[in-house]
């Protein structure tokens, strides 16, 4: 495994087991990444249609980055949350 994809699969798990709050657009951008840095392209599935337009808007604000980008974007915001 190489080791950008190291550090993403340990800030995921980091994030996840994260008890503090996180701030509503902090999470929505995670979120984003996440999708964008494992090319999940299924839309939000949630049964509240609002809550799927602020996930699907999320994704949208990236733009057209990278997995490659994303991933590291997402460790870059991680550690900006966890203090790293």
């Amino acid at each position: 495994m190489n080791a950008l994809k190291e550090h993403f699969e340990q800030s995921v798990e980091r994030i996840n087991n994260y008890s503090d709050p996180i701030p509503p657009d902090t999470l929505l951008r995670l979120y984003a990444l996440y999708k964008r840095a494992t090319n999940n392209r299924q839309e939000p599935g949630s049964k509240m249609p609002i809550i799927n337009a602020f996930k699907l808007n999320a994704m949208l604000q990236l733009g057209r980055i990278s997995p490659k980008k994303a991933m590291k974007e997402y460790v870059k915001e991680a550690k900006g949350l966890l203090g790293d």
